[in-house]
């Protein structure tokens, strides 16, 4: 089957290559990234990645499948999307200084006849962050279109990520071996 990425992220786009799999782009469509108040955390990515395949319904021909995709970065309960303005992003690096969290990616496929949605979740440790690092890694990268506002293959994951338990590529945005094993899955026969 061929893959249809509904996605802007270089990075999703880098990742889906790493898998060596057919693979066109085509534009993402605008819907609100609304979640119901009561849905736990750990559902959202995977609610938002259903969301987003929806608005594709009819699309897909017989050989091909829609792929969407959505992170979140979970800590303390809360959900950190993107920031908004350097005083967000900062925010939120303050808030993952020195602690644990979980980045959540919810992934759909869908064809002109099925759909499967899936996520990953990968635990990440931040070391203590200064603020003179925090303030660097913002003015320098500014990561306003990353959940959390970081990336972890920039200089902050070198700098202050600990450890992490879980798949490195899901923190990218792309849980690459639960979507290969799950792409498989898709294509064999019914």
């Amino acid at each position: 089957m061929k893959i249809l990425l509904a996605s802007n992220s270089p990075r999703r786009r880098e990742l889906l290559g790493l898998l060596d799999v057919d693979f066109t782009i085509i534009e993402p469509r605008e819907i609100d990234e609304i979640y119901p108040d009561e849905l736990p955390a750990h559902e959202v990515a995977p609610y938002l990645s259903a969301l987003k395949a929806s608005a594709y319904t009819g699309v897909p021909k017989d050989d091909e499948v829609v792929l969407t995709a959505d992170t979140v970065v979970i800590c303390g309960g809360a959900i950190l999307g993107k920031p908004h303005d350097r005083a967000a992003a900062i925010e939120m690096l303050k808030m993952l200084s020195g602690r644990t969290h979980h980045v959540v990616t919810g992934v759909t496929l869908m064809s002109a006849d099925r759909q499967m949605t899936f996520s990953e979740t990968t635990s990440v440790e931040f070391g203590k962050l200064s603020d003179e690092e925090i303030v660097r890694y913002v003015d320098t990268y500014k990561p306003f279109d990353k959940a959390g506002a970081y990336g972890i293959q920039e200089w902050i994951g070198c700098i202050g990520i600990k450890g992490i338990h879980g798949c490195f590529y899901n923190v990218m945005g792309l849980p690459l071996h639960k979507l290969y094993q799950s792409l498989s899955e898709f294509n064999s026969p019914k």
